[in-house]
């Protein structure tokens, strides 16, 4: 894969993400839609996937830079793909709100209740407070990661595949000896 060709997939992938997060602020301020945790969680894996997409097409990387830049893509879109994919579950089922935890007197257990809580959202994550074509924001969210992390993903692969046809130390590969 050339480096031409990976520059211009982390340019539609930040483009992408830029409106992503446009669309998400309008919602906010404009609409007068609040953010639940889960989808400041997003919005943070959001962000995440915009910095690293920019830095990868400013900065033109090699085979092993793609790489590099395309598993960090992947892992930040997969994080962002599974918060969607809860909150979607969240707001398909009937919301039975969990039991508070209990702070306990150890430091790392507050953080780790403070995560669960989080995590297990509130009641207000499972509202659904405005929709386009039927779905809803977390809907909406869930198809752009999984968009994004199918891009990384056939990023990734096409890198794999260009590897053994012609690897990095400049050897004839085992496949190209094959086919000869």
């Amino acid at each position: 894969m050339s480096s031409a060709s990976s520059r211009f997939l982390f340019l539609m992938a930040s483009i992408a993400a830029a409106l992503a997060l446009g669309i998400s602020t309008y919602l906010e301020y404009s609409v007068g839609l609040k953010p639940c945790s889960l989808c400041v969680l997003q919005r943070l894996c959001l962000m995440l996937f915009l910095a690293n997409s920019l830095v990868a097409c400013v900065h033109g990387p090699g085979r092993r830079g793609s790489l590099f830049y395309g598993a960090a893509g992947l892992v930040s879109a997969t994080a962002g793909m599974t918060l969607a994919w809860r909150q979607v579950l969240m707001q398909s089922h009937s919301f039975e709100p969990f039991p508070d935890c209990i702070v306990q007197p150890k430091p790392m257990d507050s953080w780790w209740c403070a995560l669960h809580r989080i995590l297990d959202g509130a009641v207000d994550c499972a509202n659904i407070t405005w929709t386009l074509f039927d779905l809803s924001i977390p809907e909406w969210s869930l198809l752009f990661f999984l968009a994004v992390s199918s891009a990384m993903t056939y990023l990734l692969l096409r890198l794999a595949w260009s590897a053994l046809v012609r690897p990095l130390g400049g050897d004839t590969s085992q496949l190209v000896r094959a086919m000869d």
